[in-house]
């Protein structure tokens, strides 16, 4: 299983609708087409979602990490 226990919410821009990332596909897309700026969090985030996707593993790390690149990005609304 590929998803959050808890949905992530978050808003990529002022003119977009929020949106509630439950999985881990879903947050790997937010961080390559959204989150232009190239970070070590956003970096270690996409690389905690590569993990999960082929197996090595589980889908709360990638959430930690990708909470806290949606929260460097200010895109954070819930976690």
């Amino acid at each position: 299983m590929r998803r959050f226990e808890r949905p992530v919410v978050v808003q990529v821009s002022h003119h977009s609708p929020e949106r509630i990332v439950f999985e881990v596909n879903e947050a790997a897309a937010i961080l390559l087409r959204d989150l232009q700026r190239q970070t070590v969090k956003r970096k270690a985030a996409m690389d905690a979602c590569l993990q999960v996707l082929r197996g090595e593993a589980y889908p709360a790390a990638a959430r930690r990490a990708f909470v806290a690149a949606a929260l460097e990005a200010k895109i954070l609304r819930c976690d």
